[in-house]
């Protein structure tokens, strides 16, 4: 049996979904830019995927991201592709020397977009060809799949273009894994062309496995079979088995060998830290919290004991704000731009305070990383 999820360290965990993750995500790994600590990374996370019996993990984010990005940001390794490229490879080559299987996402690349393809249907900014390094290096690294993007390149979503999944993936690129499709009830596709259409174009298109998610039930699940067996042809649907089938004999990980440690020190060498970050004895500290990323979900943890305050509700005076990717927030911007303050962003340093004492970037808000940030202020 296959069993895949999500674990991508940083801001998305399912292993660590109540406390946060004990590993930093891609941007603070790009920010240290190390591939030995990306490679032991990945290779622990699939030591303790293995331990729970998980043997396909949905990860590496392989996109080039954008600042202006709502749903990849501190997920990616970073802006520069050959940087994001060399990192996937390590993540891939590390998570893949256990024998769990890796699948590089999305593709062609969602991180040059600025739509969120779980809410609609996202349209590629620029040329498809920028995104692509990433991939190849997956690729040459053996990784074992690869998942589509809900993303508009030409006049369709990439999922169900043969012109992306056929003629540039596999064509084009030579991947002959499996081509996994982003979730079927995702707006991007759903509201378009409604799930059992997509199932059966994806399959059309060249994609081998279907993602269904939580939104959607066994009713769903029957309408989408009932749709490939009388629309997709048997040939094709032969030739996406076939590749399931070879990934599950591949998929074979022992488990033991998880050591966090690296991940640890990771997280401390990624920070950003400029002026003074020295905090008070009792320091009040007030969380600005943005809607939550649907990929994440809403975070269980925090730095400290702050508190969480959204956009419209009152902000108390505080010591310490901490703040996410306050580039795309002006509510976040104009709470936090205090005289005397410390700001902790935990999304992307694009913005920088002016009137603060002291700054700390962590480049993602999982756990291992709030800790390293809490070490720095002396919490």
């Amino acid at each position: 049996m296959l069993l895949a999820i999500d674990e991508e360290g940083g801001d998305v965990t399912r292993l660590e979904w109540d406390t946060g993750s004990s590993y930093p995500g891609g941007a603070a790994l790009g920010a240290v830019d190390d591939l030995a600590l990306t490679e032991s990374v990945a290779a622990s996370i699939a030591a303790e995927l293995a331990g729970v019996g998980v043997n396909w993990n949905l990860a590496p984010v392989a996109d080039v991201n954008v600042p202006a990005n709502p749903v990849i940001g501190t997920r990616a390794f970073g802006s520069d592709a050959p940087k994001v490229a060399r990192h996937v490879a390590a993540w891939v080559r590390g998570l893949q020397s256990r024998h769990v299987a890796a699948c590089a996402k999305h593709f062609p690349g969602h991180g040059s977009t600025e739509q969120d393809s779980h809410l609609e249907l996202p349209v590629l900014v620029g040329d498809v060809e920028d995104g692509l390094e990433p991939f190849r290096a997956a690729i040459a690294a053996g990784v074992q799949s690869i998942m589509t993007a809900h993303i508009r390149v030409h006049d369709l979503p990439a999922t169900i273009d043969p012109a992306i999944v056929q003629e540039l993936l596999r064509n084009r690129l030579g991947f002959d894994g499996v081509v996994m499709a982003d979730a079927l009830e995702m707006k991007a596709v759903s509201e378009t062309y409604g799930v059992e259409a997509s199932a059966v174009r994806s399959l059309a298109a060249g994609v081998d496995a279907l993602c269904v998610g939580h939104d959607l039930g066994e009713e769903a699940v029957d309408r989408i079979r009932a749709a490939l067996v009388a629309q997709v042809d048997e040939d094709r649907l032969h030739e996406a088995a076939g590749r399931i089938a070879r990934l599950a004999e591949w998929a074979r990980p022992a488990a033991g060998g998880a050591d966090r440690a690296p991940a640890a020190a990771g997280a401390r060498r990624a920070l950003l830290v400029e002026g003074d970050v020295a905090v008070p004895g009792a320091p009040v500290l007030v969380e600005l919290r943005p809607r939550a990323n649907i990929a994440a979900g809403e975070a269980e943890h925090g730095l400290g004991n702050a508190l969480v305050v959204r956009e419209g509700e009152p902000v108390p005076a505080a010591d310490v704000f901490v703040i996410r990717d306050a580039h795309r927030h002006p509510w976040m911007r104009q709470a936090a731009d205090v005289p005397g303050v410390i700001v902790v962003e935990t999304g992307l340093p694009v913005w920088r305070p002016t009137r603060a004492r002291g700054y700390v970037a962590t480049f993602g808000g999982g756990r291992v990383s709030l800790e390293a940030a809490e070490e720095v202020l002396g919490l």
